[in-house]
């Protein structure tokens, strides 16, 4: 093909498409990017099917951006809160269009586009709702790549970039404005710390959660730090998943999900710590069947390192992963017991979080763990990283 000067025409892959059928894929993908964490995506898929119906909606690359859509303005949006309150507390419906609409009142700006501001577990499917609900097209980037528990772990403030001003919207009704968020030594970060802490604030007096917009910004500009493509990454997982067999070997599994296995067998033990910074501390150790090797998975909502035989063999940001030994689904961390037969894998994580000293934000020592990040290496030797610049 050629454009009209007879230049050859640049040609660029079809954004993927979500349709209903695509819903139990996609669920479990965005379980594997949440690593253990991130809330049931399973909350949303019914509303997401229903949304979707006889329809479809494309995940745009920020890349390949619709002329419609060049020059426009994209919301980040998504769930933050205790998510697992969903199930009790449930959405009105409105929680969405209300976030959106405030922040874009507030600001003088319209909202062309939604993009999601995590790609792991719930809120990897809660954009789309979103996008579906408010009839606007959904761009493929978000500001983690998968499941991490604060907002400080966002791509665009560990950039140094701000998050206000935005809003939430919570289920009874009321909607907060967060004009700014500076901590008084306004150091780098400060921001995100004090968004984190005016969020949680405002969700544990009105219900447990609600919908937290972001600002609306120029495409170009918003996509510029974030991770691009993880639900097309999501959608390609869940579809190889669905090949697998009952019980698949583990060799099956390393195939299909381009993972590690770390250990196939029964879990042995589980602590649970109570909190730590706020979120939920614990351990699991896994004795594999074959070899008797003990994996040890430290976890703070998300599983954080794993350690095997006393060796550090993964860490975050790549994505530790629980799968149920019959079905290979993922498990959440706070649903494993022990006895429970389990495979443990890694996948690698998104590369935007290994660049520079982004890496220092995710490694386990962000959580407070005295332990350097290990990259995976899918078919050879895991690589540790001691923080610091690269």
């Amino acid at each position: 093909m050629t454009d009209v000067t007879g230049t050859p025409a640049r040609t660029s892959p079809a954004p993927a498409l979500i349709r209903a059928a695509d819903v139990d894929a996609l669920v479990v993908g965005v379980s594997l990017l949440g690593s253990g964490g991130g809330g049931d995506a399973v909350t949303f898929a019914g509303v997401l099917r229903r949304r979707l119906g006889d329809g479809e909606i494309a995940l745009i690359s920020p890349d390949d951006l619709p002329d419609a859509l060049t020059g426009g303005h994209v919301v980040p949006i998504g769930v933050v809160g205790a998510i697992n309150v969903l199930t009790e507390k449930l959405p009105s419906g409105r929680e969405f269009r209300d976030a959106v609409a405030a922040v874009t009142r507030w600001t003088g700006r319209r909202a062309d586009a939604l993009m999601a501001w995590e790609a792991g577990g719930l809120n990897g499917l809660s954009g789309l709702v979103a996008a579906l609900d408010l009839g606007l097209p959904f761009v493929d980037a978000d500001l983690m790549g998968r499941a991490l528990p604060r907002l400080d772990q966002f791509t665009w403030a560990v950039r140094g970039r701000p998050l206000t001003p935005c809003a939430l919207a919570e289920p009874s009704g009321p909607i907060l404005v967060v004009d700014s968020a500076e901590g008084a030594d306004g150091a780098a970060g400060a921001n995100a710390t004090g968004l984190e802490r005016t969020a949680r604030s405002f969700v544990a007096s009105a219900g447990g959660w609600a919908a937290l917009a972001l600002c609306p910004t120029e495409i170009g500009e918003a996509t510029r730090d974030t991770v691009t493509g993880s639900l097309t990454r999501a959608l390609a997982l869940g579809r190889a998943h669905a090949t697998l067999d009952q019980a698949p070997a583990p060799e099956a599994v390393a195939d299909a999900l381009d993972a590690r296995v770390l250990a196939t067998g029964r879990i042995v033990d589980v602590v649970r710590e109570g909190m730590g910074r706020g979120f939920r501390r614990g351990s699991l150790a896994v004795v594999d069947t074959a070899s008797g090797a003990v994996l040890r998975l430290e976890a703070e909502n998300e599983f954080l390192l794993a350690i095997l035989d006393g060796e550090l063999t993964a860490s975050c940001p790549d994505l530790l992963c629980v799968l149920d030994r019959r079905t290979a689904v993922p498990r959440a961390v706070e649903r494993l017991r022990v006895g429970d037969e389990v495979m443990a894998v890694v996948l690698p994580g998104p590369e935007w979080w290994w660049q520079d000293e982004a890496i220092d934000h995710v490694s386990p020592s962000a959580f407070g763990l005295d332990a350097p990040a290990v990259r995976t290496a899918v078919a050879g030797t895991p690589v540790v990283h001691t923080g610091g610049p690269r």
